[in-house]
């Protein structure tokens, strides 16, 4: 890898160009643009399934000093179709280190560039929004801006049928078992799973479009819905199925699962401009006021008014935290059956730690704790 100098280039839909130096695969990567804020982790946010379809682009100039381990791939496949940077180590310096992440990105056909203008990258997003892109070793600028002017938008998309399991495995408890869950896979990371089996939780994993018989006849302890890529709202046949098992069992949501059971009470999503990416983002507790720093990764969210409370189907639902950079709904709660969510993802991986204690909340309410406890 030490004097590779082929050129590459990101292009966007609206014609923007950006030169780099080619430090992945070589080929062609087409997907949603977007900007992430973590300075650290990158090798669990190129495996996290929420990215699938998209070009990640990392805001820290310097990535890959820790080189890459297999512990912390959060899927067996990355779903990205490109990594954007400013600046990439060659040979890193960690004892973790099993390889660099230039040879891992080759490993794993991950088209990426870096010497890219980030910065100019990142304001560019901001001011116009996340969109679609293609990033390529290859290929004339005239080329890829046709490209990229014709990929598809990420509204309207169904990715996590892209991403789940094609089968029901079982993840089983660490020490005294507490319980037995069932988890909806929409693109499910290892560390959410690993937060579950830590707090005594046998997890029954399950494809998105499992029906509520089939995980009824699991008998479960409790119902969790993972975190996942694309637009929530064509997820129709999991959305009537969280309906039906709203007040049967206890259910917790993240990410793509937290819009999910939004959508499912009666509440509709919508589409950010560029999306939460990072381990940064604040978020305030209405019941306290208490703030976490939380790991990010959705490009949606959900509607609901914020304070206030919403009228469901299924009795009341309050918003239970927000973020304060662009108060939007990062919780919600309802308060006559037994469900919650945050669009946030506490078990970070990467990210800080403040809202781990929202799977300790989770395995109360398997236990059979009110809905309303108050918080750990």
């Amino acid at each position: 890898m030490a004097g590779q100098t082929a050129a590459g280039a990101l292009v966007l839909a609206d014609g923007t160009a950006f030169n780099g130096t080619a430090v992945g695969a070589p080929g062609t990567g087409l997907g949603e643009v977007v900007f992430n804020t973590s300075m650290m982790g990158y090798q669990e946010i190129l495996t996290d399934p929420s990215y699938a379809r998209q070009i990640v682009t990392l805001t820290t100039p310097h990535i890959g000093n820790y080189g890459v381990t297999a512990e912390d791939d959060q899927a067996s496949r990355p779903s990205c179709t490109g990594l954007i940077v400013r600046s990439i180590t060659r040979r890193p310096s960690n004892w973790r280190a099993e390889g660099s992440l230039t040879d891992w990105l080759i490993d794993r056909n991950i088209v990426a560039l870096c010497d890219v203008d980030t910065r100019r990258l990142t304001r560019h997003l901001r001011e116009h929004g996340a969109m679609p892109g293609v990033v390529a070793t290859d290929g004339t600028v005239a080329e890829l801006r046709e490209m990229a002017a014709n990929a598809p938008h990420m509204a309207g998309l169904d990715l996590a049928s892209e991403v789940t399991t094609a089968h029901r495995y079982s993840v089983p408890a660490v020490g005294e078992q507490r319980g037995r869950i069932v988890a909806v896979d929409l693109g499910i990371k290892k560390g959410i799973l690993d937060e579950l089996a830590g707090r005594g939780l046998e997890t029954i994993v399950v494809p998105a479009g499992t029906t509520a018989a089939e995980i009824l006849e699991t008998e479960p302890d409790g119902v969790f819905l993972s975190n996942g890529p694309g637009d929530p709202e064509p997820l129709t046949g999991v959305t009537a199925t969280v309906r039906e098992l709203l007040g049967k069992r206890p259910i917790f949501g993240i990410c793509l699962g937290h819009q999910v059971l939004g959508l499912a009470i009666g509440a509709r999503t919508y589409k950010l401009p560029f999306g939460h990416h990072g381990g940064n983002h604040p978020v305030r507790r209405v019941c306290d006021g208490a703030v976490h720093i939380t790991a990010q990764n959705h490009g949606f969210a959900v509607d609901l008014p914020s304070p206030g409370i919403f009228h469901s189907d299924f009795g009341a639902v309050t918003v239970t935290h927000v973020n304060l950079n662009d108060g939007t709904v990062e919780g919600i709660a309802c308060r006559d059956v037994s469900a919650f969510s945050v669009q946030y993802h506490p078990e970070a991986a990467p990210g800080p730690n403040d809202a781990r204690d929202l799977f300790d909340k989770f395995v109360d309410l398997v236990a059979g704790a009110p809905a309303d406890a108050p918080p750990r």
